[in-house]
């Protein structure tokens, strides 16, 4: 009883020093995060003519993703500094001395790095997706009342196949407005407006603009002598929003719960076997075609002696281009990215617990100034860790024959190996 006693308190001094860390650690990250939030919300909306009550709005709408991102590099960073700091006072040596098992001290630490994945978790799976959302709603609303927030005045903006340059921009309007588009033929047009405003009605997908005096010139790609023109009182023009704002854009699998990107995840499977089972049928349908007119062929020249110079090049390049298209995977590069993106939602979390193995082998190590080695440890891992992140997702979007799995849970997989080697070595001490 006595000895339950003291493992209990213990733990809570352990867990105490590395709350303490934690919370530190935890606002430097926030901060940094923070701060880079606002140096792009500073580019796109401070410096237009925006309220600071809805400014406020939009911060607060983008504080899921900060804290998501907080926690995981808070508990490293914390855990190092606290277990550093009880290795370089000699505070672990003492209390092996005593008896306390060297892994009994790490269970503290495995329990909060489990408490903090979940709310990690919880932070990115629930609140980023409403935070996106709102984020997405106030700022189309800001964009209908200023359109300056994605036209400049005076200036050129890009958008897909389009260019828009815009004169002068105020109280919703933009006082002359050129639109110069190319259609998938190649064809050229040129719309000119006198006046332009957003339109709060419309489709979900798409934002409109109201055209007021239009005067449009097509041109024909292939015969530059044709064109046609047309001019129009008023014109109803639309663009798409994954084109024009990466707030307006339509729901991702990263502003999704994990439930509903297992869903998308489902659906896109079922149409890929679709596809595939049809391409398979294709395929046999042409196999079959290839053999039918072989035996035709062969058969109607059986009794001429047929020269094979005269029939055999043709059936030949058949074959040859049948089977390049039989070795051509049909692939889905979205349920690609969905599936990255679900296992993200769980391995940037799940990195708590990870980092949490980490720290304690590791820390454990440092003998002088343990909070201040820990914090420097902290960074550096971070930042690796973060690189291989970053490298795995991009290389999983890219290359389809990697797996999502691999390419997201790779880092914390290396991470709790090299945990599990420090910890190796340490109790063969």
């Amino acid at each position: 009883m006595r000895s339950t006693r003291s493992y209990r308190r213990v733990s809570l001094y352990v867990l105490q020093e590395f709350l303490l860390s934690f919370l530190v650690a935890f606002l430097f990250f926030f901060f940094i995060f923070f701060v880079n939030q606002m140096l792009l919300l500073a580019r796109d909306i401070l410096t237009r003519d925006v309220a600071l009550f809805d400014v406020v709005r939009l911060i607060w709408y983008s504080l899921p993703s900060i804290v998501a991102l907080s926690f995981p590099f808070g508990a490293l960073v914390g855990a190092l500094m606290a277990v550093g700091r009880l290795s370089s006072d000699n505070e672990v040596l003492a209390l092996q001395a005593a008896g306390v098992p060297l892994l009994r001290l790490a269970l503290p630490l495995l329990s909060a790095g489990v408490l903090l994945s979940a709310g990690s978790f919880i932070m990115n799976d629930y609140f980023l997706p409403v935070g996106t959302i709102n984020f997405g709603a106030l700022y189309r609303e800001l964009l209908y009342a200023n359109p300056a927030l994605e036209l400049e005045p005076y200036s050129i903006s890009r958008y897909q196949d389009s260019i828009m340059i815009t004169g002068a921009v105020d109280q919703g309007q933009i006082d002359g407005l050129m639109i110069i588009e190319q259609d998938d033929r190649g064809a050229r047009r040129v719309i000119l407006s006198q006046r332009a405003r957003f339109r709060e009605e419309g489709d979900d997908g798409v934002i409109s603009l109201e055209l007021s005096e239009v005067f449009s010139q097509r041109v024909d790609a292939r015969n530059r002598d044709q064109y046609d023109w047309l001019s129009a009182r008023e014109m109803q023009y639309n663009i798409l929003l994954r084109d024009i704002a990466v707030a307006l854009r339509s729901p991702g699998p990263r502003e999704m719960s994990s439930v509903d990107v297992y869903r998308e995840i489902e659906q896109k499977r079922r149409a890929l076997d679709e596809r595939r089972r049809e391409h398979e049928r294709a395929l046999a349908e042409r196999r079959r075609a290839i053999f039918l007119d072989y035996q035709a062929t062969t058969g109607r020249l059986a009794g001429d002696d047929p020269d094979p110079e005269q029939w055999y090049p043709a059936l030949q390049r058949r074959v040859e281009t049948l089977e390049r298209d039989a070795s051509r995977p049909i692939v889905d590069r979205s349920l690609q990215i969905y599936e990255i993106e679900y296992h993200k939602k769980f391995s940037i979390p799940f990195a708590c617990v990870a980092f949490a193995l980490f720290a304690f082998p590791v820390g454990l190590t440092t003998r002088r100034s343990g909070r201040a080695v820990g914090f420097a440890i902290g960074l550096l891992v971070s930042v690796v860790y973060w690189a291989m992140l970053i490298g795995g997702q991009t290389l999983g979007v890219q290359r389809t024959d990697i797996s999502p799995v691999l390419a997201m849970w790779a880092p914390n997989v290396l991470i709790a190996l090299v945990a599990a080697v420090f910890l190796v070595v340490r109790l063969r001490r």
